[in-house]
């Protein structure tokens, strides 16, 4: 503490930290590999001799190291450890404290020292952009001597201006929001500052509503084109300029408001994309999300959303009619009706997943600085809204972390947690860089920050608590109040030292309003007696901001529920941002072949809390590893019975139903989760609202008025196998490599099926070669690649099951027809030899080489090469895919019988897009999505 009786800054007591200890000295490190393959076994990211944490989980290694770790891999400027990592951003963070006035060179040791100690145990982490670049030109001169960077602010004379070189001031927010005018400089200039944006790994918003429709005419006469065609420049804007300058697509949101001229084009726009899809795909296009049927669709790149007002959702219910103005001078353009446009919302919902929905009057209701003017759009995933050219830089806090030895919520840990990130987020704001100079130039004026928190679903199942439940929504909505509570405090802590943010005047009767709004709905919060302690931290959590707001608030907004994509793998944590657990139940694929089924790690901890003893856990985990499900299961008329009592089954239930289940959180549990905490974020939600496969139209939109209803301001829904993808790579052939701490836990489960394994080889005779008979049955089959003629005989043995493989091609040349003979040759004697087929196609298929293309096989519709076609065509004429079985490691507990990958997992989400990074299935995380193999988020950071 400085012994200036005159020192403003902040004071820091040391919580998680000691003096003279460093953070970094308080865990377990480890020198391991870094290593991510794709499908096929392919590394394509590999670093040996990383340190990290040792209670770090492979995948948190090997998303961290590849990912944020900077310089080129194998030459002496790349990191190699996670301390270099975490020193270079929270060093710079704290030098730019003292540098700015936040407070003096000792708090900043302790500012620092917390800090890094919270990113290291896994307890919080900053959105991606800060870990990409923050302290590159601090830490390591990354930049010096370079060309001029993106505008910033100057504090020497208040102004905008470029920075003086590269990474000096480096992009740090995620989320932007962009404005557009209805003239050509403005509709090109936004296609600019988009590209830059994605260039560095961030995503943005723009409302559209300003470009006048094609419904209208031209100052000097003609018809303009509309928003919808300007949409098609920016959506090739976006795919050309990956995100990070990465392989993951950029991330992206349009919006436009219900009362323009193309709004109803602009609802349909998407789904008539899908439909050309479906007939690519019908033709024999490749299906997946990176292959040329969505690569000849338009629109693929960004999420769009109606803005619709409280007047049109009044129409839409009581079937009213609904009218569209001339952006140019508000004349009445066209009568629709309001109930067919939320009917068409929905249908294009159901159809494809677009539009989604943000409701005006609950955005407005909320909006802190009214008198600055209204909001208009958000970033990709909708969990940032605010002014128009404005950014925002987030970080979460991963909520399992804060679970005591007591099993409490630890309060004092928690708001700690909140007011260092707090500090940090807003020192980053001036110290940033961004892509426009309105942008640079609001941000400095509004300093809007965006913390939030994931692990909500696993912290509820952790106490036994349904997550569609009014105590778990109850304790959820705590959380967030204490959190946005915790760091508006902060936020009146840091005015009185720098002063509030300077549009903070100008609106402070609005800002007023807003977190009288805050504090109502945290005095009328309910949970379950044995958490009150969470209720009354929050009520005086909110009384304690009206004692600090004596000098107003320094940042205009504090909070948002991000989808958490890459951090949520840096926290280890088992279920993203607010959403649920996906299933109970997922698959690794293991190097070499095969896959290893991982039961939900809470699941333990959830049926302790709800006082059931060792062995029935264990018996409940054994059903859970043979059915994927907790669910009592009917097969072949009979019952087998997990010993759970049936009032426990919401506790364990996930976003989607199992195969073997019946059971899934309803698309009202999703959205009275979202209701329950709406009240305490500064801005929205990012969460998906799931729903069945078989729901209908009215069903979505049903769900959309219930949304508008309980006050909610932006819903995405997404109909389970809604989009026409599918996976290409269905076979236990995938590659992703379980840990060692994953394989030493399965060691002694399955010590006593090793030991049967090696009983039984000491007493199996030596391999016998079953040749066919001299006279054999055969199948000749003909086929063609992209126009390459051959011919495949397969000779069956007598109970028709094949036996040996003959291939001729008949324009290639000799060097291909060789190989192609000795392919042959081997597969013959591997199945003489009783090689499983199912094992040989699953190993081959998919091979990627020319020839390549299309079949004319209405099974197979294209080809990636010879061997892909032969050994998939082999597979779907000689395999029963019912009756295909795949043991996993844990058959000593429960021999599991997984018929195909499509049908063990894929049900969850048919539609899931390829990984571009490593090729892997991905799976949906709040709007975007995000790869279990190599940590890649598509549209999220």
């Amino acid at each position: 503490m400085s012994k200036k009786s005159d020192y403003k800054g902040f004071v820091f007591h040391r919580m998680f930290t000691e003096e003279g200890v460093s953070p970094y000295d308080t865990v377990k490190w480890k020198k391991t590999t870094a290593e991510i393959t794709d499908g096929a076994g392919n590394v394509f990211f590999r670093q040996e001799n990383v340190e990290v944490p040792e209670n770090w989980s492979e995948m948190a290694t090997k998303v961290i190291v590849s990912k944020y770790f900077y310089g080129k891999n194998g030459t002496p400027e790349r990191e190699s450890s996670v301390k270099q990592l975490v020193h270079r951003v929270c060093r710079t963070i704290a030098d730019w404290g003292v540098e700015h006035g936040y407070f003096d060179k000792a708090n900043a040791d302790i500012f620092y020292d917390e800090l890094a100690w919270l990113c290291i145990h896994q307890y919080g982490a900053f959105n991606s952009p800060v870990w990409f670049n923050v302290g590159l030109f601090q830490q390591y001169g990354v930049g010096v001597g370079s060309g001029e960077g993106n505008w910033a602010y100057d504090w020497n004379t208040g102004d905008i201006k470029r920075a003086r070189t590269q990474y000096e001031r480096p992009q740090c927010s995620a989320c932007f929001i962009q404005s557009v005018e209805d003239n050509m400089d403005s509709i090109m200039e936004l296609a600019k500052s988009e590209a830059m944006l994605f260039k560095f790994g961030s995503g943005t918003g723009t409302d559209l509503s300003t470009i006048r429709s094609s419904k209208e005419e031209l100052s000097g006469g003609g018809k303009p084109s509309g928003p919808l065609s300007f949409l098609k420049v920016y959506d090739q804007v976006a795919n050309v300029v990956k995100s990070g300058g990465k392989t993951r697509r950029a991330a992206k949101m349009n919006t436009l408001f219900d009362w323009h001229g193309d709004i109803k084009e602009f609802i349909e726009v998407k789904s008539k994309e899908e439909k050309k899809v479906q007939a690519l795909i019908n033709e024999g296009y490749d299906p997946s999300f990176n292959g040329e049927a969505y690569g000849s669709a338009m629109y693929q790149n960004e999420n769009l959303s109606v803005r619709v007002t409280d007047e049109f959702m009044e129409a839409a219910i009581n079937d009213k009619p609904w009218y569209t103005k001339a952006v140019t001078d508000g004349r009445v353009l066209e009568e629709l009706s309001a109930r067919e446009l939320l009917y068409g919302v929905a249908k294009g919902t159901w159809e494809c997943g677009d539009p989604g929905l943000q409701y005006d009057g609950a955005i407005q209701k909320w909006h802190t600085c009214k008198n600055a003017g209204k909001i208009m759009s958000s970033n990709p995933c909708s969990e940032y809204l605010f002014l128009n050219d404005s950014a925002c830089n987030l970080a979460s806090l991963n909520l399992m972390k804060f679970i005591n030895d007591k099993g409490e919520f630890d309060l004092d840990w928690f708001c700690e947690a909140v007011h260092y990130f707090i500090i940090a987020q807003e020192i980053i704001v001036d110290c940033a860089s961004y892509p426009t100079k309105k942008i640079a130039k609001n941000s400095h004026k509004y300093r809007a920050l965006g913390l939030g928190f994931a692990n909500i679903g696993a912290l509820l199942m952790s106490y036994g608590l349904p997550y569609d439940s009014e105590d778990g929504r109850g304790i959820a909505g705590c959380i967030a109040a204490i959190m946005t509570g915790q760091a508006y405090a902060t936020s009146a802590q840091c005015a009185s030292i720098l002063g509030p943010f300077e549009g903070y005047r100008q609106n402070e009767y609005c800002m007023d309003e807003v977190i009288a709004l805050h504090t109502k709905c945290a005095e009328e919060l309910k949970v379950p007696d044995k958490f009150k302690y969470l209720k009354e931290s929050a009520v005086n959590t909110w009384s304690a901001v009206d004692t600090y707001n004596s000098n107003g608030f320094r940042n205009a907004q504090v909070t948002v529920l991000a989808p958490t994509g890459t951090i949520s793998f840096m926290m280890d944590c088992d279920t993203t941002g607010v959403e649920p657990d996906i299933a109970l139940v997922k698959y690794k694929f293991l190097v070499g072949g095969g896959m290893l089924k991982m039961t939900n790690r809470i699941v333990p901890m959830g049926l302790k809390a709800l006082g059931y003893k060792k062995d029935a856990i264990e018996k409940i985990l054994a059903h859970i590893q043979q059915w994927d499900t907790i669910e009592d299961v009917v097969e072949d008329g009979k019952v087998y019975q997990s010993g759970l009592n049936p009032d426990h089954l919401a506790v364990f239930d996930c976003a989607f139903k199992a195969l073997k289940g019946k059971r899934s959180i309803t698309p009202m549990g999703h959205l009275r989760m979202m209701a329950a905490v709406q009240p305490f974020i500064s801005g929205a939600i990012s969460k998906t609202v799931n729903m069945p496969h078989d729901c209908t139209v009215e069903d979505i939109m049903q769900t959309y008025i219930q949304a508008w209803k309980i006050g909610l301001k932006c819903v995405a829904i997404y109909r389970d196998g809604s989009k026409c993808s599918q996976p290409l790579r269905t076979s236990g052939d995938d590659d992703n490599p379980v840990t060692n701490a994953e394989i030493e836990a399965l060691k002694k489960e399955n010590e006593a099926l090793s030991k049967e394994v090696d009983a039984l080889r000491e007493k199996a005779d030596a391999p016998v070669r079953h040749r066919l008979k001299p006279v054999r049955k055969a199948i000749t089959h003909k086929f063609e690649i992209a126009g390459h003629e051959g011919y495949m005989t397969v000779g069956l043995y007598e109970n028709g099951a094949p036996g040996e493989l003959f291939v001729t091609m008949s324009k290639e040349g000799s060097t291909i027809r060789g190989l192609i003979d000795v392919i042959a040759t081997l597969t013959s004697i591997s199945l003489q030899y009783g090689v499983p087929l199912e094992d040989l196609v699953h190993k081959f298929e998919y091979q990627r080489f020319e020839p390549s293309g299309f079949t004319g096989n209405p099974e197979i519709h294209t080809a990636s090469s010879i061997i892909d076609y032969i050994y998939r065509w082999m597979g779907k004429r000689f395999l029963e895919p019912k009756t295909q079985e795949t043991v996993t490691v844990n058959e000593k507990i429960a021999p599991a019988k997984v018929n195909e990958f499509n049908e063990a997992i894929s049900h969850f989400q048919k539609d899931a897009p390829i990984c571009p990074n490593c090729g892997h299935i991905t799976v949906r995380n709040g709007a975007c999505y995000k790869c279990l193999n190599c940590g890649d988020s598509l549209g999220c950071s």
